[in-house]
């Protein structure tokens, strides 16, 4: 995978190219970026028919508007959604394409996975769909992210990095892409909340590297519980992750990984680790929904059994009915 820093180096990446099957949304398309792009006028087709939780027929769609358009690249433009969809397309189309993808996002790290998830009939599934080959890093395109997506955004970068650190798939390289990404967090992510240019570059950065570091782990119960919370109450996916993950942290205290992650933070003792995400968390001020019994169960049934596999504890149905419990307020 080569990674580019500068928009300048976008220009000679697509000058090798003789048409360009963009899939984004409505922000890059009217970016700095996105413009780019639109100065190929017939070189580039543009396809941002996707939801943000991309569907099964969103993907098929796109798959096939890309098989007629005689295009040998595909570029991604977007957060997690635009990527997802994008790799998801190159891979349903049975392509061999190319595919360059710019995040406009500091959270999903899609860009550094060769997974995707997409939902065929309502039901989340994970895709591997291998890597982007190319990948442009713009700090500048974070400038107009909204206030709450830049906080569950954050959320979802620093729970890449715990989950990645906790899990039982872990290995030295991805363990060391997590703590890095941790530390980059800690450093970036006041300046990033403010939306200051090296915030921005720092964050971007951590996430890269979290996805990097889930990508070899995966990631574990925090995301095993977080996918239907989306689902049901609409939170974005940081935010929900992130609600879980805080729960999760009293399980692993007397771990190894739990002290270095701890470390990571610029905490003492992993004890210290916990309140600071929770701190954290707090500080963001989103507040979980209620639940009702009935959704209770709902959220308890639909986890998925290989992410708790993950955890470095084991955890029964009750366990996760209980975790749910102590994050909303239950009706």
């Amino acid at each position: 995978m080569q990674v580019y820093m500068l928009p300048l180096e976008l220009d000679r990446y697509l000058a090798q190219f003789r048409r360009i099957f963009l899939v984004c949304g409505p922000s890059f398309r009217w970016s700095e970026a996105g413009a780019r792009f639109a100065a190929l006028k017939d070189r580039a087709v543009f396809f941002g028919g996707f939801t943000p939780n991309p569907c099964y027929e969103d993907v098929m769609e796109g798959a096939a508007l890309f098989r007629g358009s005689g295009c040998d690249l595909i570029a991604a433009g977007g957060g997690g959604s635009a990527i997802d969809t994008a790799k998801c397309i190159r891979h349903f189309a049975g392509a061999c394409t190319l595919l360059l993808a710019i995040p406009t996002t500091a959270g999903s790290g899609s860009e550094a996975t060769h997974f995707a998830v997409i939902y065929r009939q309502g039901v989340k599934q994970s895709v591997d769909c291998g890597l982007p080959d190319a990948v442009l890093l713009d700090p500048a395109l974070l400038d107009t992210l909204p206030d709450y997506q830049r906080k569950s955004t954050l959320l979802d970068a620093l729970c890449h990095g715990v989950e990645s650190c906790w899990s039982v798939r872990a290995t030295e390289e991805s363990r060391a892409y997590a703590l890095q990404a941790v530390r980059q967090i800690m450093d970036s992510y006041a300046g990033y909340l403010r939306n200051d240019p090296k915030g921005n570059a720092g964050m971007l950065w951590a996430a890269h590297l979290a996805g990097k570091a889930i990508n070899i782990s995966q990631t574990t119960a925090g995301h095993a519980m977080c996918y239907q919370i989306t689902k049901t109450y609409g939170l974005p996916h940081g935010h929900a992750a992130a609600l879980c993950v805080a729960k999760l942290w009293p399980y692993v205290l007397e771990r190894r990984e739990t002290a270095l992650l701890a470390a990571a933070m610029g905490c003492s003792t992993p004890r210290e680790g916990a309140a600071l995400f929770q701190t954290i968390l707090d500080s963001l001020s989103l507040e979980p929904p209620a639940c009702t019994e009935e959704e209770l169960n709902r959220l308890t049934a639909s986890v998925n059994p290989e992410r708790l596999g993950n955890f470095p504890v084991a955890l029964g149905a009750e366990d996760i009915r209980k975790l749910y419990q102590t994050i909303f307020s239950v009706k």
